[in-house]
């Protein structure tokens, strides 16, 4: 009876709860594996596509969240996709080399990207890595392997073109994102940077699976000394046997991909703690870097913060930006962690590490099951408790007096989540420390003392895109290759000085992709780039467009595009295409098979023309150079989506004075 009695007080806690468990902290054994860093990664679809073009100060403010040592995230690794000119996730890349005999390097967006990271934290470490290429590397085929000499110069002419002309070293090199890898390919990858003087920069292999990449290791003792970096992707905190045995540094590559609101930020806490505890990964590198895309496109928000609306300067600092602090202000590449990480005895885990100089962070979560899942893989259930535990510290450490204390605390749907706040420091008594540990919580226990929560005064509210906007294009010295807010879903859309052209078609945008990549996702066998807000279901669209194919050659403008990324193909809106031919048609799909409308238009190649598409309701019509060329076609669906530009073909195009009108 006085048991029960006993019980019953303490779960109403009025008496003291059983003791806490103690879990030692030292180094006596010698020390676990070194760290390598926490990263993100920008591309894998075009991720970042919008950041460029906000305005400052808002551009480095966003910047200094992600790379600013002791402000924000404070990462320590930056991976970018090699652009191949195809469809990755949510847009394409441009490629240094859309031909053969074409070298730029100064496309896109990831070089400056790069270099405004290394502005902010010179040790910062460069990761490159394909997701497609562009045609002539498979010289026609869809396969980047039949041609290993060719794919090794292309990859290596970008790791050189960051060095001489940006003044990028690039740290680490991938083989080609979650497909195939081909043996000789990286044996030959391996030989072509050496022989170029690139021996300091390490592949990692293969960016997939911890199989078959590791079996293919233990067997080829030169494949063995070529990969460096056993990399996986969404690895579910689980490496191999195989993978351990081989005992090279295992890397989640990449994971994450989740969305970034509170659950989001409790995945990301669970993994960077579970990878080591459970995998022993030295490296967690989050898809995305910063969700600046279009919402709408597949995996929206899947950012470590969100970057979306450049035309308002609006942008959202989330919670898994202040997890990442959690780590990253408090550790650096080459801290080596403590053998003694874990479980803790009710739920949670702790890691511990050191950079063998006397400094100690210790990192702790508490994360429940639904408030932690991630997007992949599945994650079986499991349970945490309220709990108290005390450190032991010993070894090097036993001498530590005080701990700073961060702390983040996730309130689902409460609205009172508060994250990466200072507490007071604490003191270590006789080589140990207690904690009161509740749910879904994130600890830091540092000596480290330069920690940060950085902020602005000023964030713009949100805006939806302008119903008015207006693009000609008319820029002497761009300082990006796109035009601004464009998302690129198949083909490459280049600023283009028309040398030919003596009279207003000076400056123009073009497409200049002729011959479908060697695709990672399913590329549509159209160019086409959006803008503008989803929403939209009543709009003008308007573009001065040129044909450079003749005979064969055709373009569009459309409205209600209702979808993009992976699944381009499939898009539905309203497409009003003209042809070199002298036709038109009037689709109600990408594919052009869904028929509206077609007729004679009389529109040729070489020849500038106006095209205005005016959607209004479930009524359409389209006019050339100002005058009526069809009327009143009937719009079934979509009620709404992006407008666009595109070509007919893998072809060259130009676009000019580009408008739309919403309502």
């Amino acid at each position: 009876m006085a048991g029960r009695a006993c019980s019953l007080l303490c779960l109403l806690g009025l008496l003291p709860g059983p003791r806490a468990a103690t879990y030692p902290l030292h180094d006596r054994r010698g020390l676990g594996s070194q760290f390598d860093g926490i990263g993100g990664l920008s591309g894998g679809g075009a991720t970042s596509r919008l950041l460029v073009n906000y305005a400052e100060p808002f551009r480095s403010q966003i910047l200094d969240y992600l790379f600013k040592p002791n402000f924000g995230a404070s990462l320590h690794i930056l991976k970018v996709e090699i652009g191949g000119d195809a469809q990755t996730t949510d847009g394409t890349e441009p490629s240094h080399m859309h031909y053969e005999d074409d070298e730029n390097y100064y496309r896109g967006y990831e070089w400056w990207l790069m270099k405004e990271a290394k502005k902010r934290n010179p040790n910062i470490k460069l990761i490159g890595l394909p997701w497609a290429f562009p045609g002539w590397v498979g010289r026609g085929k869809n396969w980047p392997y039949d041609f290993p000499d060719v794919t090794a110069y292309y990859v290596v002419s970008w790791i050189l073109g960051a060095k001489r002309h940006h003044n990028l070293d690039i740290d680490y090199v991938g083989i080609w994102n979650e497909r195939h890898f081909d043996i000789k390919y990286i044996k030959l990858l391996r030989y072509t940077m050496d022989k170029m003087g690139l021996e300091q920069v390490k592949i990692i292999a293969s960016d997939n699976l911890w199989e078959p990449i590791s079996w293919c290791m233990l067997h080829d003792t030169e494949l063995f000394a070529a990969v460096d970096i056993i990399g996986a992707h969404y690895p579910g905190t689980h490496s191999t046997s195989l993978a351990r045995l081989t005992g090279k540094k295992l890397w989640s590559s990449e994971d994450y991909s989740s969305v970034n609101d509170e659950v989001g930020g409790g995945c990301w806490a669970r993994l960077i703690n579970w990878n080591y505890v459970n995998g022993n990964m030295t490296s967690t590198i989050s898809w995305n870097l910063v969700a600046s895309y279009y919402k709408e496109l597949p995996f929206g928000r899947d950012g470590l913060m969100t970057a979306d609306q450049p035309w308002s300067g609006h942008y959202e600092v989330q919670s898994p930006i202040w997890i990442t602090a959690h780590t990253t202000q408090f550790t650096q590449p080459g801290w080596y962690y403590l053998r003694t990480v874990g479980y803790l005895e009710k739920g949670g885990t702790y890691v511990a590490l050191t950079d063998g100089k006397g400094n100690l962070t210790v990192i702790i979560e508490t994360m429940t099951h639904n408030h932690s899942i991630c997007i992949r893989p599945p994650l079986l259930p499991f349970v945490v408790l309220k709990q108290n535990a005390t450190f032991d510290l010993q070894g090097s450490f036993k001498q530590l007096k005080r701990l700073q204390v961060w702390h983040s605390k996730f309130d689902f749907g409460n609205k009172s989540s508060k994250f990466f706040t200072r507490q007071p420091a604490i003191k270590v008594v006789k080589g140990s420390f207690t904690v009161s540990l509740d749910l879904d919580e994130v600890y830091t226990f540092t000596t480290i003392t330069t920690g940060t929560r950085g902020s602005f005064p000023y964030v713009p509210l949100s805006q939806p895109f302008p119903k008015v906007y207006k693009d000609d294009f008319n820029v002497v010295d761009p300082p990006f290759s796109e035009a601004p807010n464009f998302a690129d879903q198949t083909g490459v859309f280049e600023y283009f000085t028309n040398l030919k052209d003596p009279g207003q078609h000076v400056f123009t945008l073009r497409q200049v992709v002729t011959q479908r990549p060697i695709t990672w996702a399913s590329d549509a066998d159209k160019a086409i780039s959006v803008i503008g807000d989803y929403n939209w279901t009543n709009l003008n669209v308007s573009c001065d467009i040129l044909i450079e194919k003749p005979k064969t050659g055709g373009v569009f403008i459309a409205g209600r595009v209702d979808q993009g990324g992976e699944v381009i193909e499939s898009t539905k809106g309203l497409f009003y295409w003209v042809f070199a031919d002298g036709t038109y048609k009037v689709t109600n799909d990408l594919s052009g098979l869904i028929v509206l409308a077609s007729g004679l238009s009389g529109t040729r190649s070489g020849i500038w023309h106006t095209l205005t598409l005016s959607i209004q309701d479930n009524l359409a019509s389209g006019f050339l150079n100002g005058y009526p060329l069809w009327k009143d076609v009937q719009v079934e669906q979509p009620d709404n989506g992006w407008a666009a530009i595109g070509t007919s073909t893998f072809e060259t195009a130009q676009f000019d004075n580009f408008q739309i009108q919403a309502s």
